[in-house]
């Protein structure tokens, strides 16, 4: 079972937290798991979006980075801020990016 871990973040644009998850290099599949487990609620079971916005081509349309301040920080109302720690972070990237 994939979970979150409590993982503080700032929002510093070089800060540690997205230098180290940038580094690595995620997994798809365990970022779907990931995206089943806490998104679906809002984004719905293929990520077309149900309260939340089609997650389709997202990583078109936000750069890595942004998408990682989106998740953490909860920028658009209603979405809220998750705690996840970089790998987990970099395996729902890695998620969105399938979803191209």
């Amino acid at each position: 079972m994939i979970c979150f871990s409590i993982f503080f973040v700032n929002n510093h644009e070089n800060n540690k937290y997205i230098i180290e998850t940038l580094k690595l290099n995620g997994s798809a599949e365990e970022g779907d798991a990931l995206f089943k487990m806490n998104c679906v609620g809002c984004h719905g079971i293929t990520a077309r979006g149900l309260v939340g916005p089609d997650l389709h081509s997202i990583t078109k349309r936000l750069n890595d980075k942004e998408i990682i301040k989106q998740v953490t920080g909860g920028l658009t109302p209603p979405m809220p801020s998750f705690e996840i720690d970089p790998v987990n972070m970099s395996n729902l990237l890695n998620y969105l990016h399938s979803l191209e």
